[in-house]
């Protein structure tokens, strides 16, 4: 994606700024995964501002489909690793399960469910699944 250019025409950095945190795999962190993102994006604001707020909730949102599905559908700990790209933030989940997500159809009369997988594919402009013996890798791209 193209970005606007900044006032002195140096792109932004990728060097530098990355995170990575762990997580055992309880509920609870979901909400750690989301915390663990929105600091993230709070210390990439003050070098680089995002070009919407969109793209703040955006990152946000698929973070925490990705945490509750790796609660929901791999037990056991799971790795976010969050790194600024060229233009955006390139988002990494790793989890214990070896087995690729697939889209599930979404009812509404049965409490829900289905429609995170669609929402990531939908938000990212790039979503891809590395699966290796030890669970697998969630790969997703998002502007900012």
């Amino acid at each position: 994606m193209a970005t606007e250019p900044r006032w002195d025409d140096t792109p932004p950095s990728e060097d530098g700024y990355e995170r990575a945190f762990s997580f055992p795999g309880e509920l609870r962190n979901v909400t750690g995964a989301r915390l663990a993102a929105e600091e993230f994006l709070c210390g990439l604001a003050q070098d680089a501002p995002p070009r919407t707020h969109e793209c703040w909730d955006d990152i946000l949102l698929v973070v925490t489909e990705l945490a509750a599905n790796a609660i929901q559908y791999a037990p056991g700990p799971f790795g976010l690793r969050l790194r600024r790209t060229f233009d955006g933030v390139h988002v990494t989940m790793h989890d214990t399960s070896s087995t690729r997500p697939e889209p599930r159809p979404f009812h509404p009369n049965a409490g829900g469910g289905g429609i995170g997988w669609h929402l990531v594919h939908t938000l990212c402009s790039q979503v891809s699944v590395v699966v290796h013996d030890h669970g697998k890798e969630i790969h997703v791209f998002l502007p900012w």
